[in-house]
């Protein structure tokens, strides 16, 4: 039975160097080995010791630059792939399948950032000459009763 018919793994020696995917990804083979390290991609050693990775890391790996570009945590991209089968490229199914839940995420984050924006619109800077409606002053930080962190302009948390 052949390796391909008995969907197993490929053998090291079927496998990329990490200075290929190196030089094919744009990633300095310390990133890819970072990468690693946090789960998100995996290499076998050949027996000289070398990492090896799959063809479909390639692909991985520029998700990782792109979903980090867009903002998304390392945690984020970690359960992405997760959902990804090992060692075949994702298909367009699985693609889309990511997209509808990064799109869901990003519409989040633009309906946050385009709240900001107009708020701030009103805003004439710090100064403040606006108290009576500026939508960022917090006296005697009544806001905090409403959580940690961040709350004004936030999804959940628009005063």
């Amino acid at each position: 039975m052949t390796r391909k018919s008995a969907r197993l793994p490929p053998s090291p020696e079927d496998m990329l160097p990490i200075g290929f995917i190196a030089k094919r990804t744009g990633l300095a083979v310390s990133a890819i080995r970072f990468y690693e390290d946090k789960g998100l991609i995996r290499s076998v050693r050949a027996a000289s010791g070398q990492r090896r990775f799959a063809r479909a890391d390639i692909r991985r790996l520029s998700f990782i630059k792109i979903a980090q570009g867009l903002g998304f945590t390392l945690p984020q991209i970690r359960d992405t792939l997760a959902s990804l089968p090992d060692a075949r490229t994702p298909t367009a199914r699985d693609w889309a399948r990511i997209s509808r839940r990064f799109r869901a995420a990003l519409d989040d984050r633009i309906a946050t950032l385009e709240r900001l924006r107009d708020d701030l619109d009103g805003c004439i800077g710090c100064g403040c000459l606006s108290l009576d409606r500026c939508r960022l002053y917090n006296p005697d930080d009544a806001v905090a009763a409403s959580g940690p962190g961040a709350r004004l302009l936030l999804k959940n948390g628009a005063t």
